[in-house]
């Protein structure tokens, strides 16, 4: 089977995401085509079976040319089996509201595309101090210190529960395939 894995990334957690699942997607022996849908590129290969999107909320929104890559793909995204990662630190907040807001981010996307995933995914994102700029890191430390994150701000410190994103790869493909 020939599954897309299609990602956008502002800061890098939502690619090394998207990377992992294609990585395992092959150790499966299935072959997975990584698609980075900021180049606009068309993703060249033979009738992709599957698809799995990959995709950070940035300021409450999903990036531009990810929702534009959705509503140009949606056809073809309805007729193959397909899921969505929505990484957000938020999923990961010790406060309930900002855990529920977080698990309606895709809602609004569906909503938004007319693209409804058969299986959505929340994987917490990463603060990537080392990365930002002054003002950025700035900003970051003052909202890591409200939520009790990490704030070393020498280091980048990841969220994301891997085991739990493999075991949601696993269902997927075992989804696609029946």
């Amino acid at each position: 089977m020939i599954i897309l894995v299609g990602y956008v990334s502002i800061e890098g957690q939502s690619r090394k995401i998207a990377e992992t699942i294609a990585a395992q997607i092959e150790k499966s022996g299935d072959r997975a085509v990584l698609f980075n849908v900021v180049t606009g590129a068309e993703f060249g290969v033979d009738h992709p079976q599957a698809a799995i999107l990959c995709a950070p909320i940035h300021a409450g929104r999903y990036p531009v040319p990810f929702i534009d890559f959705v509503q140009r793909e949606r056809d073809w995204l309805k007729s193959v089996p397909s899921a969505f990662v929505s990484v957000s630190l938020f999923i990961r907040s010790e406060y309930a509201d900002e855990r529920e807001e977080a698990m309606h981010f895709p809602d609004a996307l569906m909503a938004e595309t007319g693209w409804v995933p058969g299986m959505v995914h929340h994987a917490a994102g990463a603060l990537r101090y080392t990365e930002y700029d002054f003002f950025k890191r700035w900003m970051a430390k003052r909202l890591a210190e409200r939520e009790g994150a990490p704030t070393d701000t020498k280091q980048v410190h990841e969220f994301t529960d891997w085991p739990a994103l493999q075991h949601f790869t696993d269902e997927f493909l075992t989804a696609a395939k029946a």
